[in-house]
């Protein structure tokens, strides 16, 4: 047994020192990848704390905002309409109990008067559009405008459809694959590989634990987005679980595991660009441009805006720090 203990101590302590040294300095191992874009400012389905969520006006308003770019989701008409919707029953968004599916396009119901900000409980969303989008007609009126876009189950039909507007539009370097299912995610890269792709939540976990196995240095990561959920946010504005002390506990769980400068700076350095949402509060700006992040996705783009150009030397430091980690094309 001591002579085991001979070789394997000295052999784990190196491996623990490449691992540190190699955390630290990933670019001796791997060539970063530039940027299509910097997403700073990204509004959570287009803005749904300070106009109807998914509408042109949400999105106008954004734009007014200089959001860097949006967070979509989307489902599939019956007749075949690519439609920006997160809910694929009507239910929550128009009060009408029909899928998006069951419907055409121009069935579909406007969106209520009034929604519920999901992510800051007890506020209301209000605005004078409440029609539902088409995706072309995002892309049309948006053409340059980098978008995430969620696809939520394995509908075939849907994602070959997101694949081929996307291309269409020759939108391939600005807009992300973005899903919470590998399953999922696997039909999306295979639809359109040349757009990039965002950590699904199994490969998330897969990340964290190779990071604290200290095997991430040595590990190949496809993925150019980790868009994560902050910790913090837990048991204040977003609810995982129905019991309160499985939130408490997932909070303090994830914000231990998650929140490590080393991390997020070892993967902004490889060319993944790190984002957290749902964030609405300057606390939580504050604690995520803190650790290094990228950017941050709000349903409050004037909030997140004000906060940006109030601390516009820390935002133009990340900004540096961020374009000068990778190779940037000459």
């Amino acid at each position: 047994m001591s002579s085991v203990l001979y070789y394997a101590l000295p052999a784990l302590g190196s491996y623990v020192m490449l691992s540190i040294f190699f955390l630290r300095r990933p670019r001796l191992l791997h060539t970063p990848r530039a940027p299509a874009f910097l997403p700073r400012l990204g509004a959570h389905r287009a803005g749904s704390g300070e106009r109807l969520e998914h509408t042109l006006e949400a999105m106008e308003n954004s734009m007014a905002q200089r959001s860097d770019f949006l967070e979509l989701d989307c489902q599939l008409t019956q007749d075949g309409v690519v439609v920006v919707s997160h809910d694929e029953n009507l239910s929550r968004q128009s009060g009408v109990n029909r899928d998006v599916s069951s419907l055409n396009f121009e069935e579909l119901p406007l969106y209520k008067e009034e929604l519920e900000v999901y992510f800051s409980p007890g506020h209301f969303a209000h605005g004078t559009d409440r029609h539902m989008m088409s995706l072309e007609d995002v892309f049309q009126r948006f053409p340059r405008l980098p978008m995430s876009v969620e696809i939520k189950s394995v509908n075939e039909e849907l994602i070959n459809k997101v694949a081929g507007l996307v291309r269409h539009f020759d939108r391939n370097e600005i807009t992300i694959w973005a899903s919470e299912k590998s399953s999922v995610m696997r039909k999306c890269r295979a639809a359109n590989p040349e757009m990039p792709f965002a950590f699904t939540i199994s490969r998330g976990l897969w990340l964290v634990l190779v990071y604290y196995l200290g095997l991430l240095p040595f590990t190949h990561i496809p993925e150019r987005f980790f868009i994560c959920f902050l910790p913090t946010i837990i048991n204040r504005t977003y609810f995982p679980f129905s019991r309160r002390g499985l939130n408490k506990l997932a909070a303090v769980v994830s914000k231990w595991l998650i929140m490590r400068k080393s991390l997020i700076q070892h993967l902004e350095q490889r060319g993944v660009q790190v984002i957290f949402w749902c964030l609405n509060e300057e606390s939580d700006f504050e604690a995520a441009y803190g650790l290094g992040a990228t950017g941050v996705i709000t349903d409050y783009p004037t909030a997140l805006r004000r906060y940006l150009d109030n601390h516009r030397g820390a935002a133009q430091t990340s900004e540096a720090l961020t374009l000068s980690s990778v190779s940037l094309p000459q």
